[in-house]
């Protein structure tokens, strides 16, 4: 079990870093004994580092769902922001890219369930478009649909940002 996390600690990471803006060694140790808990249930249908990515991205939903995000003050994050600022780092510059994380998340949040579903999946977990279709028990053509109005829906709504590109 221990060869599992560390071959995939950096794809946990990376998945909870995308989902949540930052790092966060609390939904990562809860994907850890999620997976311990529930490996004897894994069934080889898939590659074991999409099962776990998407063990991932359920503790990152389950995260934000919980009363501890929900209640969290201006001033937690205000701290928390600047605790987790490197120097080398201008700190304008740090702020801007979370704010960007947090409009992004908050779009994807907002879709559809069916589209977010997708989205999440494709650009989040590196399913395929067939590898996605398989999961959710759909046609390929439903999912390049969803995943294409999904992005339609985004690209609109996130339109403000590109100006913003450097």
């Amino acid at each position: 079990m221990e060869d599992i996390f560390t071959t995939y600690k950096g794809k946990i990471r990376a998945i909870i870093k995308k989902m949540t803006g930052s790092c966060n060694e609390d939904i990562e140790q809860e994907v850890y004994i999620k997976t311990w808990r529930n490996f004897s249930n894994y069934q080889e249908q898939g590659k074991l580092s999409q099962w776990i990515g998407t063990v991932t991205a359920n503790s990152c939903r389950d995260y934000f769902k919980s009363k501890e995000i929900k209640n969290r003050t201006k001033q937690d994050d205000d701290e928390q922001i600047l605790e987790n600022i490197p120097y080398e780092i201008d700190p304008e510059i740090l702020l801007d890219k979370k704010m960007r994380q947090k409009i992004i998340l908050k779009a994807v949040n907002s879709l559809p369930a069916k589209m977010k579903q997708v989205i999440i999946l494709c650009e989040y977990e590196d399913y395929t478009v067939k590898q996605a279709a398989e999961k959710l028990k759909i046609a390929e053509g439903t999912v390049k649909s969803r995943l294409f109005n999904a992005r339609k829906i985004l690209a609109d709504v996130l339109k403000p940002l590109q100006g913003d590109i450097e």
